[in-house]
């Protein structure tokens, strides 16, 4: 089909207007490439789409030139591939280095993965390091419960009888606001002397245990100082267990009461602000101490729920929602006359990081007003506790009802809907200072196996939160044996700096019988828990001979990962555990939500895919074929996958037994070889114990030369297989650089190097200069061009990386290439495998100006055609790059080459930042194809403080009114102030803004986010394709098409004569999501396959419900409160008195 012609000096523009008036727009002169024209411009003809058949007619005299017609440009592309595809094979060496490896056939072996036998073994592997865990687990956990029942309760033990190391003391001796200095140091604790030891991180002494005692606990108290007595004997336990196991970590025992001690003793990390740890708020303590959960929180929200005590209502639901963990389900609704959400969630949900977050924004927004209605409040609570319809934990059922006081006891909702069997307990919490008669609200707990709190001030809330544990606690330790079964946590960050760990725990029981007639006790006096890292995990796995796009990933019955190569949280809250589901680790798809729905099921299965992987630079797209094996690993709640390529069936095995030879290639790894045989690059690979890691790939090459100066690669120190590999390899990359490199000159193709990568380990640069200018990653199996390498077919460019708000790519020097490689394939027999990639480094500079060359009209090199006076011509993407844009786009939408000097240092962004419209139109007609995700694991800036006001965070500030008024300062409501503002004196972090802060994290620090990614890839068109960009006066033809046997888009396109088009604008760049990801309101509708733990007890038939709690509200008296504002006046913080809760008594050991 013809084109029509833009023609210089046409005398009939107006019919073209006539023909097709949507097309019409000003006029542009032709360039001439004799020089500039003078005297006016004339009118340039318009261009015709071509759809329009319409005869054009040249007037004599006249220049004229014409978009290239479709044939041309395909000619051009031709070209292109034949000049792409000459250089690779002159100087890629793809065919010579098969003929090395065939050469050298003799010096390896062929292995094969057999994905069914890898993953039995590495499962059964994982599963007798568990075991070994769990059998220290049972030593602990009988030895406490024996320690305990031989224990004497002593009413007047002093702090002095006591001795142990407080893993706090160091730091609280250097604070001298710390509670040790205020009550004078007495000596009674233990000052250590520590060692280094690189397994946990950390200094440590193995004679000695430690102990941590959580900030709002006096460490004076009865309980607390019998509870120090009698777990001292755990020391032995712990030394022996390590005896056994020396591998073993932390060995921990976290009590019930708070205490925390724990094995090897090291200092405790303290923060730079308050120290919040406490034992019973750790998910490993949690999931240990009861059943899962099905929890309502029911708020009253009535007028008389006013000021401070509506704060201290929220500020307690959001700190009971940290007691939940993924295993639970919880909804939370507010109640006056009527009941009804604090958030968009209908049903109870899962408990997880983000679920939780939603409920405590919403938390933040509720206002009292109304009238009291426990009925409204506890009919909607049961009602959400027999939904059956929805997935829950179906194991405890209970209502916690935050209050100021009622008179209505609600028998009728009671007898409804949970007599005569009472299967939901029902807590009732009242809060703030009052007057009223809490009978009834006690009343509602005891009549429903639940347990009355009282929080008047701040100070009981964290403690008063979490006590309800105790009670749900209380089937478990009734059924005896049955329950101890060790659980395993999800991932969460170690406290102590381990960093990723996963716990085994085990709940432990208390023995003793209480009073004359010998009744069981019924409370559980903590949880035991050792710690393992995912390191020690990771090593079990096979490391190197799954390939570089291989691996070994597990998952736990949530679908959380446990082991994946993206489990990669760049920011960690030790408080909260590290979820990551399996379907957010990769591109979601069906096939993957078949395999790990089988994997929560405990089945074994394989299947092969076709799915979507993720570069790892993130930034493209590849359709691939994985083949997935998975199986259950037993005596745990994990399963175990393995995802391998169908090239990653086989692998090399390198049997270098001839020494001299080992020798000859080792002599290639020398800095003195490289100026004549390359640079070379090693993996950082753990290629013997005693090797010397470094990040810096020089002073890593020298650290290993060192090394096999003194040992051989047989040593039994080293590991074998990756030692003969990495050498092998070097010899192998010497001998492409002999048959291919050495004697061609890169110069005259514009190279700036040429390289080769393999799974041995090495990249091999040439020349050796060229290596001062690379970049990419000495480990090939995390270089991006090395992985999409092997997984695509053809040559894959990749120009180099460009953040658009970085500055432009600088020219000097010819430093600036674009990567493009292709990987090596072998056959040998019926097994073929990919143990190399290839490549070239392009001149950037230079290659734009050979492109420009090759999509020309040129008949002759050094002759560009021109158009006579009486001669007519296409454009061509030089003589005319004025008018038309000619680019080279790869796969993800990136500039690789432009024929427009201004755009070479834009190349590597991506292309709608060049040029907006045209990438739309790209878009539109199915070149490219978009997939966007979420990055769970992002870290985000801090966001700028708020206006925060006068007041500290959660505290009523009276008006002069008030304090004028002799009523208000024997009221409730200044006793309660008084109480918090007592207790900030001491606990600085109720009064800062941000909750991390009192973790110790600086201000300045990242915290975790979600990101939305968009990654682009090609789509459906694989021809080649004219289109039109349809916009009036700034219409656009363009021409796009495939490079056959590349990752490339060449695309020629008019260039546009105005901006009014510039309507939409893609975009690639990472961006952050407020709202923590997809909508949370929407996803709880879709609920993801999950199941929880085998087993449930929350039921015994024995068990004693008469201690529900019978705390008493008392009236402040005018004297105290005169007291107190002395102490405020005078700035003198109070002591801090022993912890009173409605539990001390039960606590007696």
């Amino acid at each position: 089909m013809a084109v029509p012609a833009r023609t210089c000096g046409a005398s009939w523009p107006d019919l073209v207007r006539t023909a097709r008036p949507w097309l019409g727009r000003g006029p542009r002169p032709c360039p001439d490439p004799r020089g500039p024209a003078s005297g006016p411009a004339r009118p340039l003809l318009l261009l015709l789409p071509p759809l329009l058949l319409l005869p054009l007619l040249t007037a004599p005299g006249a220049c004229a030139y014409s978009f290239p017609q479709q044939h041309t440009m395909q000619h051009w592309a031709r070209r292109l591939e034949q000049e792409i595809d000459g250089v690779m094979r002159i100087f890629g060496g793809v065919q010579q280095l098969r003929e090395i490896y065939k050469d050298n056939r003799n010096l390896f072996e062929i292995q094969e993965n057999e994905p069914q036998k890898l993953v039995e073994k590495v499962a059964g592997d994982i599963e007798s390091l568990l075991d070994r865990k769990v059998q220290a687990l049972k030593r602990l956990a009988d030895a406490a419960e024996n320690f305990q029942k031989a224990h004497r309760w002593q009413d007047n033990i002093k702090e002095e009888d006591i001795m142990y190391y407080d893993a706090k003391a160091d730091a609280e001796l250097d604070d001298p606001e710390s509670e040790d200095m205020e009550r004078g140091y007495k000596g009674s604790a233990l000052r250590l002397d520590f060692m280094e030891d690189p397994n946990f991180k950390n200094k440590v002494n193995y004679s000695y245990t430690a102990v941590q005692i959580p900030t709002d606990i006096y460490k004076g108290s009865t309980v607390i100082l019998n509870e120090l007595n009698w777990t001292e004997a755990l020391e032995n336990v712990f030394i022996e267990n390590r005896r056994q196991d020396p591998t073993l970590l932390w060995q921990v025992f976290g009590s019930a009461t708070g205490v925390t001690r724990y094995y090897p003793a090291t200092p405790w990390r303290a923060p730079k602000k308050i120290d919040l740890y406490d034992v019973r708020r750790r998910p490993w303590y949690i999931q240990g101490a009861s059943s899962p959960k099905d929890m309502v929180i029911i708020v009253d929200v009535s007028g008389s729920v006013s000021g401070l005590t509506l704060k201290l209502m929220k500020t307690s639901v959001c700190e009971m929602l940290d007691t939940l963990s993924d295993d639970d389900y919880v909804n939370v609704a507010s109640f006056n006359e009527k009941a009804q959400p604090v958030s968009c969630f209908t049903h109870l949900v899962q408990a997880n990081v983000r679920n939780k977050k939603v409920f405590k924004e919403a938390v933040q927004g509720m206002v009292a007003k109304g009238t009291t209605g426990y009925k409204a409040g506890f009919e909607y609570a049961f009602d959400q506790l027999q939904n059956s319809n929805i997935t829950r934990a179906n194991c405890n059922k209970m209502i916690m009802m935050f209050t100021d006081g009622g008179e209505d006891r609600v028998q009728d909702v009671f007898e409804k809907y949970n007599w005569p069997n009472r299967t939901v307990r029902v807590f009732t919490f009242s809060v703030g200072q009052h007057n009223y008669d809490v009978t009834p609200l006690q009343w509602m707990a005891c009549t429903n196996k639940g347990y009355y709190f009282e929080i008047p001030s701040i100070g009981a809330i964290r403690i008063n939160t979490q006590e309800y544990l105790d009670v749900l606690g209380r089937p478990m330790v009734l059924a005896g044996k049955d329950a101890k079964q060790v659980q395993w946590t999800n991932v969460y960050e170690d406290a102590l700096g381990l960093g990723l760990v996963v716990t085994g725990t085990l709940p432990v029981f208390n023995l003793t019988q209480d009073g004359p007639g010998e009744k069981k006790n019924q409370l559980i006096l903590g949880v035991m828990g050792i710690d393992v890292a995912l390191n020690d995990i990771k090593r079990l796995t096979p490391n190197y001979t799954l390939g570089a796009n291989g691996y070994v990933f597990a998952i736990d019955l949530n679908g959380y990962v446990l082991l994946h190569p993206n489990l990669k949280p760049q920011t960690t809250n030790f408080r909260e555990p590290v979820t990551l589901d399996f379907l957010d680790a990769e591109l979601e798809d069906e096939n993957k939500e078949e395999i790990r729905r089988s994997m929560i099921d405990g089945d074994k299965g394989h299947k092969q895919i076709r799915t979507l992987v993720k570069s790892l630079d993130e930034r493209y797209i590849d359709e691939v074929i994985r083949n997935y094996t998975w199986a259950p690993i037993r005596s745990t709640n994990y399963s175990l996958g393995l995802v391998l390529p169908p090239y990653s069936t086989y692998y090399l095995q390198a049997n270098l037994s001839d020494q001299i030879l080992q020798v000859k290639y080792f002599e290639f790894l020398l800095p003195s070889s490289f100026e004549s045989e390359g640079h070379v690059f090693i993996a950082p690979r753990e290629y013997c114990k005693d090797l010397n890691a470094s990040d810096n790939n020089t002073e890593f090459l020298k650290n290993f030369i060192e090394l096999m100066e003194k040992v051989t690669p047989d040593s039994k120190q080293c590991n074998n297989f990756l030692l003969h590999n990495l050498i092998l390899d070097t010899g192998i990359t010497q001998q492409l650089v002999e048959r291919v490199w050495r004697d061609q000159d890169l110069n005259t193709y514009s190279l700036l190097a040429v390289f080769a990568a393999t799974d041995g380990g090495i990249t091999r640069v040439f020349p050796n200069k060229a290596a001062e200018d690379w970049t990419e990653n000495p480990e090939p199996f995390n270089a991006s061009f090395y992985r999409r390498s092997l997984d695509n077919r053809g040559y894959i460019f990749k120009p180099p990386h460009q953040d658009s708000l970085l500055r432009p790519l600088e020219l000097e020097n010819d430093t600036v290439g674009v990567l493009v490689s292709t990987a090596v394939e072998l056959s040998l027999g019926r097994r073929t495998l990919r143990p190399a990639v290839v490549g070239v480094k392009l001149d950037l500079e230079a290659w734009a100006e050979k492109f420009k060359v090759l999509a020309s009209n040129r008949t002759h090199q050094d002759q560009p055609q021109k158009c006579g006076p009486s001669s007519h011509c296409e454009m061509d993407c030089e003589v005319n790059n004025e008018d038309l844009l000619c680019v080279l786009i790869d796969d993800g939408g990136f500039l690789v080459l432009s024929n427009q000097n201004h755009q070479w240092d834009q190349v590597g962004r991506f292309f709608s930042e060049v040029d907006a419209n045209l990438m739309l139109a790209l878009y539109n007609n199915s070149f490219y194809t978009r997939k966007e995700s979420y990055d769970y694991q992002a870290a985000c800036a801090p966001q700028p403080p708020g206006n925060l006001g006068a007041a500290p965070r959660g505290v009523f500030v009276p008006t002069i009114a008030d304090f004028l008024n002799l009523a208000w300062w024997t009221s409730a409501a200044a006793w309660s102030l008084f109480q918090q503002l007592l207790y900030g004196l001491i606990y600085h972090s109720w009064f800062q803004a941000d909750p991390a802060e009192a973790e110790g994290s600086p201000e300045t620090r990242e915290s975790s986010c979600v990101m939305k990614q968009t990654q682009y890839y090609f789509g459906s068109v694989n021809a080649s394709y004219n289109a039109i960009i349809d916009c009036g006066n700034c219409s656009r033809l363009f021409h796009a098409q495939r490079l056959t046997n590349t990752n490339l888009l060449f695309v020629v396109a008019e260039k546009p004569l105005c901006s009014q088009c510039e309507a939409g604008r893609l975009l690639q760049k990472e961006t952050h999501c407020p709202a923590d990801g997809p909508e949370q309101c929407e996803l709880v509708q879709r609920p993801r396959y999950r199941r929880g733990p085998h087993i449930c007890f929350d039921y015994n038939a024995t068990e004693d419900t008469s201690d529900c709690g019978r705390g008493a509200s008392f009236p402040p008296s005018l004297g105290v409160l005169v007291s107190l504002q002395l102490l405020l006046l005078l700035g003198l913080p109070p002591r801090p008195q022993p912890q009173v809760h409605s539990f001390a008594a039960s606590r007696r050991l």
